[in-house]
C-alpha cells in the first residue's frame, strides 16, 4: 500500500512508519519538525520506500503525493495540557483545523483507510473503570477538547464523505523515541531525567493515581491492523488492558521521591475497555509494564538532553493548569 503518515518524525509515527515498511509498504512521512526528530527516522531515510514531506498539515497539496495514496495515518498534532491552555488558539489551528485539512486531503487523494490518534483524555474523569468507547466524553482543557473535536470530524467525514475512517484513542503511549524536549508533559521524560540527574521524581500528589501506561509498538500495530481492517465509521480504545499506579512506576525506576500538589481536573484513574478493539480487530497489547520500563532504561541516555524538572519549576509550569482548571 501507499502510506501517508502525518507526524512522522514524531513518538508514535516513527514507529508506526518503521512496522509499514517493515510489511513492505511505501510510505510518505509529513512533519514540519516542530516536535518531531530526524533522529527519529535516520535508519529509515535510507530506505527506497520512504519519502519525508517538511511541511505543516495545514499547508499539504495533493501533488506532494503524487496525487493517490490508499492509507492515510493521521497523528500529527499538539500534545501537552499547559501549552494548550496558554495558546488554546495554535491548537485549535492545528488539532482542529489541521485535522478538516488532513481529511481533504485524504478524500483528494483516493485514499481507502482514514486512521485517526485520538486521545483518551476526551473522556476527562470518566464515570466507568475500565472505560467504554460508549462512556461520555467530557474534556477538561482545551488539549482534550481539540483531540475530540478532531476525531467528531473524523466521524462527520466518514459519515457524509463516505471517508471509510476509524479512530483510535490511546491511553497514557510510553516508549522509546517519546518528545525529550519542551514543555512539562509526560511522567516517563520528566522521571528519566530525574534519574539521569540523580534527583528525586517528582510525584503528583500521593502517587496512587494509576494510568493506562500502554507501549508504543503495541500502539502502532493496532493502526495497522485497523488499517488492514473493512472498518469504517469506528471509534476502539487503545490501551494496555491493565492500570498502574505512578507509586509502581517509581518503583521499577527506583529512586527516591519528593511530592508536588495534586492539579485539578487529572482523573485518578485511567484504564481502557479494550473488549472492542479485542473483538474487531483481535488485536491486544504484547508489552508488559515491567518489560516496557525495562526497555526505556535501556535507552535512558535518550533524555540526557532533556529538561531537568523540579518542584519549583513545575510550579511555575503549571501556574495556568491551577488558574483554569480549579473548581
Amino acid at each position: 500500500m501507499k502510506c501517508v503518515v502525518t507526524g512522522a518524525s514524531g513518538f508514535i509515527g516513527s514507529h508506526l512508519v518503521d512496522i509499514l515498511l517493515e510489511k513492505g509498504h511505501e510510505v510518505i512521512g509529513v512533519d514540519d519538525g516542530s516536535t518531531g526528530r530526524d533522529s527519529n527516522l535516520a535508519q529509515t531515510l535510507q530506505t527506497g520506500r520512504f519519502r519525508l514531506v517538511r511541511k505543516c498539515i495545514t499547508q499539504l497539496d495533493p501533488r506532494d503525493f503524487g496525487g493517490s495514496a490508499d492509507w492515510v495515518f493521521h497523528i500529527a498534532g499538539r500534545g501537552d495540557i499547559v501549552p494548550s491552555i496558554e495558546r488554546p488558539e495554535d491548537y485549535f489551528c492545528v488539532n482542529v483545523k489541521g485535522t478538516l485539512d488532513v481529511l481533504q486531503l485524504s478524500r483528494a487523494l483516493g485514499a481507502r483507510r482514514f486512521l485517526y490518534a485520538a486521545s483518551s483524555s476526551c473522556y476527562g474523569i470518566p464515570d466507568v473503570y475500565p472505560t467504554p468507547e460508549t462512556c461520555p466524553c467530557r474534556p477538561m482543557h482545551p488539549y482534550a477538547l481539540t483531540k475530540h473535536l478532531g476525531e467528531q470530524l473524523v466521524m462527520h467525514w466518514s459519515q457524509v464523505y463516505r471517508v471509510p475512517a476509524v479512530s483510535l484513542r490511546l491511553f497514557n503511549v510510553y516508549g522509546p523515541r517519546s518528545r525529550t524536549t519542551g514543555a512539562y508533559g509526560a511522567v516517563f521524560g520528566v522521571f528519566l531525567k530525574q534519574k539521569l540527574a540523580g534527583k528525586p521524581f517528582t510525584v503528583v500528589g500521593d502517587g496512587k493515581q494509576t494510568r493506562d501506561f500502554t507501549f508504543v509498538s503495541d500502539v502502532a500495530r493496532a493502526f495497522l491492523l485497523a488499517a488492514e481492517s473493512d472498518l469504517a465509521g469506528e471509534i476502539l480504545n487503545a490501551g494496555s488492558g491493565n492500570t498502574y499506579s505512578v507509586n509502581r512506576l517509581v518503583e521499577l525506576l527506583g529512586g527516591t521521591v519528593t511530592h508536588v500538589p495534586k492539579r485539578p481536573g487529572e482523573p485518578d484513574c485511567t484504564f481502557a475497555d479494550i473488549g472492542k478493539i479485542q473483538r474487531t480487530l483481535g488485536w491486544k497489547p504484547r508489552v508488559t509494564f515491567e518489560q516496557g520500563v525495562a526497555r526505556l532504561l535501556d535507552c535512558i541516555e535518550s533524555w540526557r538532553e532533556a529538561p531537568l524538572w523540579d518542584e519549583a519549576s513545575i510550579a511555575k509550569a503549571t501556574e495556568g493548569w491551577f488558574k483554569y482548571l480549579a473548581r
